[in-house]
């Protein structure tokens, strides 16, 4: 036969309590109830297991016998419960972050400061990983939240997680410092990708998602870009573009006014890449990743004003009356 544990802490309760009305009121169910699965028990164990008396309920040796195993079941299920509400407190204030490097130097330090300041018994960690892994880790369950970097379409995780939109990351274009283009314009001038169309570049490497979207940039505005140097990082494509060979586009947020560099922003439709914040479906396990989430988009938005601020000035300059 199958044992039922229920029968058994039945039995235990029964014999601590001496009746089977105290028994149903510590299972928080109706004498009746109660009086059934006894009744079950006796069936299942094919031997009479308890003695009603007037005096309350007393239980038989067969019935003592196991109720001596229902006494361990109930130890095991206090114990199991001490543990789980330690884990489920130790998860509480658990927080395993991912991210890549422009996010890690630009967006997580003062959300994190933040975070710590509200809980500052919380245990975070953070380790370096590239856009393309952070779903994965998070499903592996190495990860609780990931900041990744989509180009050109949204992103679209499975339905066991989810994706928060953080920021839109405009590119810029990158040139070396005494490039016609940087010198011979106030500093504020948007350039259009055409006016790059004979320039060697500096590319992301081929299969990645940022190149597919130089690309299609590149082709709508009517050329094929002649790329000489392939990387996948940001910083080396600056730090080429510093030796005057070369000029790239590079995300806002990666930017490092990498030496002999400068930068102009792309004028209207501009390329983006989009920032999220990636977790479970299900994050009712680590309640700091929905905080930490909503930290992130206050730094996002005061990132975002800062990039504007530049442009809506140079703009309402150009509205006024008395504008050059």
């Amino acid at each position: 036969m199958v044992v039922d544990p229920g029968q058994l802490r039945l039995l235990a309760l029964i014999e601590r309590h001496g009746s089977l009305t105290a028994a149903a009121h510590a299972l928080q169910l109706t004498p009746a109830a109660v009086t059934q699965q006894v009744a079950k028990a006796e069936r299942d164990w094919q031997v009479p297991l308890v003695i009603r008396g007037p005096r309350g309920a007393t239980l038989t040796a067969a019935g003592a016998l196991l109720a001596s195993h229902g006494r361990t079941v109930e130890e095991a299920s206090d114990k199991a419960k001490t543990q789980l509400a330690a884990l489920l407190g130790h998860l509480s204030l658990r927080l395993r972050i991912g991210t890549f490097q422009a996010a890690a130097l630009h967006l997580l330090p003062p959300a994190l400061t933040a975070l710590r300041h509200r809980h500052p018994d919380a245990d975070v960690s953070v380790i370096d990983v590239v856009s393309g892994r952070g779903a994965d880790e998070i499903s592996a369950g190495r990860l609780d939240l990931a900041i990744v970097a989509s180009w050109g379409t949204p992103l679209a995780p499975p339905s066991h997680l989810r994706a928060h939109s953080l920021l839109l990351d405009p590119m810029v274009v990158v040139l070396p410092y005494d490039h016609p283009l940087a010198t011979g314009q106030p500093a504020d001038t948007e350039l259009h990708l055409e006016q790059l169309r004979d320039e060697s570049w500096v590319s992301i490497l081929a299969g990645h998602a940022a190149r597919e979207q130089f690309h299609d940039a590149a082709r709508k505005a009517g050329f094929t870009p002649t790329v000489r140097f392939e990387t996948e990082s940001y910083d080396v494509a600056q730090a080429l573009v510093g030796t005057g060979i070369a000029v790239a586009l590079v995300s806002r947020l990666a930017l490092t006014h990498a030496p002999g560099t400068t930068h102009r922003e792309l004028a209207h439709p501009r390329s983006y890449r989009q920032l999220y914040a990636v977790t479970k479906t299900d994050a009712s396990l680590t309640p700091l990743a929905d905080m930490l989430i909503d930290l992130l988009r206050d730094v996002a938005r005061d990132i975002t004003a800062t990039w504007e601020a530049p442009l809506q000035e140079k703009h309402r300059s150009s509205d006024s009356p008395h504008g050059a």
